[in-house]
């Protein structure tokens, strides 16, 4: 059995393959849903039809909420089901779940499903699917649960009771008004060890922290991170109540958000698949590819440019490789803590001149002492001064242009709604070449007569 697989597939398989209908639904029901979500990701279409058989549409519903397959794979499965039973499934589903489901199929199978769906969650579903895919009002639900602010403390836990069945958190509770907006929240303990004769407005607390319906879901993530809440209200321009947005999904974002900007840091447009073709593995990386042989090209033209005085001091070329690589790593270092400093919010708070001065000063001492050694080994070694303050003050200044450089990039292309994340380290690193380049050879030009 693999590592992390905490169920047995092998055990599971032969009961299906053996019409050992009882002991299969034993097993399989016994699990976690997580672990049921694994068992059907790692099996194939035979023994998904066997499921299909065997389980319940509210049953396959349960465990499709946490699938986690490629975008293209849901065609495919819902083309393998009777349109009944799969929109059986999408019905016992959790609304924003099965909107999350229904933007990856055809519209024209997105309209069949619809008009066999109950007309209730058909109507909730559509609303939905109106919302951007990337905003709150594409990853909140509308299973929540609210009371009006005149509605007494008995009669509320029975709403509450009766609402709970189908709400995905029964923990936070919302007050609205007669007009349905939200004015106030309260947790299921308020209304617990609150007095019967107690009214909803007198224990709840006046102070909402909601998003708009509109807002980014990486902005609502930092909401919901910065506040620690289980569940986020979504509210329109008027503050009427639209929506909830749960911790499990703002979990989904945030796993999300890291990967793109890691694809970014990374030079890729995706992250690849490891069931990915060649081909369109290669497509995703060859647009940064590309971009990146153009800049190369351009510090060849610089290289190409100053022959002269590498033919007069060939030692300059085996310091190339240092002052070049120097400058693009410390470029890198400072796009990483720029990119989480705009991804985490901070940088919101903080000056942009202080953060490019102290990362500037942060480049400037890290290229001194690394200038120091190298310098110190280029006079063990060779026993020229003037070439190792050369290749010393070069790197000095090439590590603290190429920190400016990570720092100031990703700040710029913020201010110009722009994802940070773009200036990838490939990027970074390219433009840091042609920089350091510049510097090294214009030293070593300007000294050229003393080191002859």
């Amino acid at each position: 059995m693999d590592e992390k697989e905490v169920y047995n597939k092998e055990l599971l398989d032969n009961l299906l393959l053996n019409n050992d209908i009882d002991k299969f639904r034993e097993e399989f029901l016994s699990m976690h849903t997580y672990e049921q979500s694994e068992y059907f990701e790692d099996s194939d279409n035979e023994i998904h039809q066997k499921m299909y058989h065997l389980l319940s549409p509210k049953e396959v519903a349960d465990f499709f909420d946490q699938l986690e397959i490629d975008d293209d794979e849901y065609e495919e499965i819902f083309d393998q089901m009777k349109v009944n039973y799969a929109a059986n499934i999408l019905e016992d589903m959790s609304y924003d779940n099965a909107v999350d489901i229904m933007n990856h199929l055809s519209k024209r199978k997105i309209a069949t499903l619809l008009a066999i769906m109950d007309k209730d969650d058909a109507k909730e579903i559509k609303a939905l699917m109106h919302y951007e895919e990337d905003t709150a009002g594409g990853i909140m639900t509308t299973e929540y649960i609210s009371l009006k602010t005149t509605t007494p403390v008995k009669e509320g836990l029975l709403l509450v009771k009766e609402q709970a069945p189908e709400a995905e958190t029964i923990y936070v509770i919302f007050a609205v008004n007669d007009d349905k907006q939200l004015v106030g929240v309260l947790s299921l303990r308020d209304l617990i060890v609150a007095e019967n004769d107690d009214y909803i407005e007198d224990i709840m607390s006046e102070r909402v922290v909601s998003v708009n319906v509109a807002d980014d879901q990486e902005d609502v993530a930092q909401t919901m991170r910065d506040y620690d809440f289980i569940a986020l209200p979504v509210v329109d321009y008027q503050d009427h109540l639209l929506g909830i947005i749960t911790i499990d999904d703002i979990l989904d974002v945030m796993d999300e958000e890291a990967l793109e900007d890691y694809s970014g840091l990374a030079g890729v447009s995706d992250i690849d698949s490891t069931d990915d073709s060649i081909v369109k593995t290669a497509s995703k990386r060859l647009p940064w590819l590309l971009i990146l042989t153009f800049l190369g090209m351009i510090t060849a033209t610089i290289l190409g440019s100053f022959e002269d005085t590498l033919e007069k001091v060939a030692l300059l070329a085996a310091f190339i490789p240092i002052i070049s690589g120097m400058s693009g790593n410390s470029g890198t270092q400072s796009l990483a803590v720029s990119v989480r400093n705009i991804t985490t919010g901070e940088v919101e708070n903080q000056s942009k001149f202080k953060i490019t001065l102290r990362e500037a000063g942060a480049g400037f001492l890290s290229g001194l002492v690394c200038a120091i050694v190298l310098f110190t080994i280029i006079m063990i070694l060779y026993r020229t001064p003037l070439l190792g303050l050369i290749v010393a003050g070069s790197l000095t200044i090439a590590m603290t242009v190429g920190t400016i450089m990570g720092s100031i990039i990703p700040l710029i292309m913020n201010k110009l709604k722009i994802d940070p994340a773009v200036a990838s380290g490939p990027f970074i690193t390219t433009i840091n070449d042609i920089v350091s380049m510049l510097i090294y050879f214009g030293l070593a030009t300007t000294f050229m007569s003393y080191l002859i």
